[in-house]
């Protein structure tokens, strides 16, 4: 039996909640990095996961700590 796919990816990364908080849109960090918008809506929506090279670049675009992109585990 074929293994159903979910509609919601697993959240890896806070690109989404970061971009929020600082103000900026996906068409604002595309134009920062160079990369198409189709790239960089689906990095903010978890369907994609940026390198880790891309990961510092929009760190420094958005001026926080690479720590801040990354979505942080739960306690059980």
């Amino acid at each position: 039996m074929a293994k159903k796919k979910s509609a919601r990816p697993k959240k890896y990364n806070r690109i989404a909640e970061v971009l929020e908080n600082e103000g900026k849109t996906q068409a604002w960090l595309a134009g920062e990095l160079e990369l198409e918008y189709r790239t960089v809506n689906r990095y903010v929506n978890n369907h994609r996961q940026p390198a880790v090279e891309v990961l510092f670049e929009i760190s420094k675009a958005l001026k926080v700590p690479v720590q801040d992109l990354l979505e942080k585990d739960k306690p059980s």
